[in-house]
């Protein structure tokens, strides 16, 4: 859609908080009416236009191990969020601090979404390959993915293949599973079809 088009371009020099209803009008080339008509606050048009970049550079690949597969969505989440994605997502959640209906939305539409699908391949992977899970799988999804966002929200550390390398080192250590390379997994994240897209972490 090209107000969501219009919306990222924007975005790529302006930050979440400065940009308005009508900069976005003006660059999408219609009405603040039409804008309106779709979504009821700036907030809502930033994450759409957030959600159509990132979901379908951050898939969960369903031709693969399931531990092969989280790996593989941890390494496209961490490029993803080394740059664009990871700005505006960290400004929305700013921006969420104060004005709760912002963080609200954001969970509706982006992260529960994201959440299921983690949850439901951490479920697959922890009967297939009997891994050291808790029987809450929510636990071990905020084991593997509060790291990225820490270093995403404070900027310490980067968000790199080397902390994706050591991050997943260490998590999957832990859970006595099998570690894969982040270098392959590039070959793969490359190669693979983007099947599962669902909204998600």
């Amino acid at each position: 859609m090209q107000i969501l088009a219009a919306t990222a371009r924007l975005l790529e020099t302006r930050t979440v908080q400065s940009l308005s209803i009508e900069a976005i009008a003006r660059e999408a080339g219609v009405g603040k009416a039409t804008i309106y008509r779709w979504w009821d606050a700036k907030a809502l048009v930033v994450i759409d236009a957030f959600m159509e970049h990132h979901l379908v550079k951050t898939p969960m690949p369903r031709n693969l191990p399931p531990g092969k597969a989280i790996a593989t969505h941890l390494v496209s989440l961490i490029h993803e969020y080394a740059g664009w994605s990871g700005r505006i997502v960290a400004q929305i959640i700013a921006e969420g601090q104060a004005d709760p209906a912002v963080l609200r939305v954001f969970r509706e539409r982006f992260h529960y979404g994201r959440r299921a699908l983690v949850r439901e391949m951490l479920e697959e992977w922890r009967i297939a390959e009997r891994i050291r899970a808790p029987e809450n799988v929510e636990m071990l999804a905020e084991l593997l993915y509060a790291p990225v966002y820490m270093r995403l929200m404070t900027g310490v550390g980067a968000l790199d293949d080397r902390f994706a390398q050591e991050h997943i080192d260490y998590t999957y250590a832990l859970l006595g599973a099998d570690v894969p390379n982040v270098a392959e997994l590039e070959v793969v994240r490359r190669g693979a079809p983007l099947v599962r897209t669902a909204a998600a972490r």
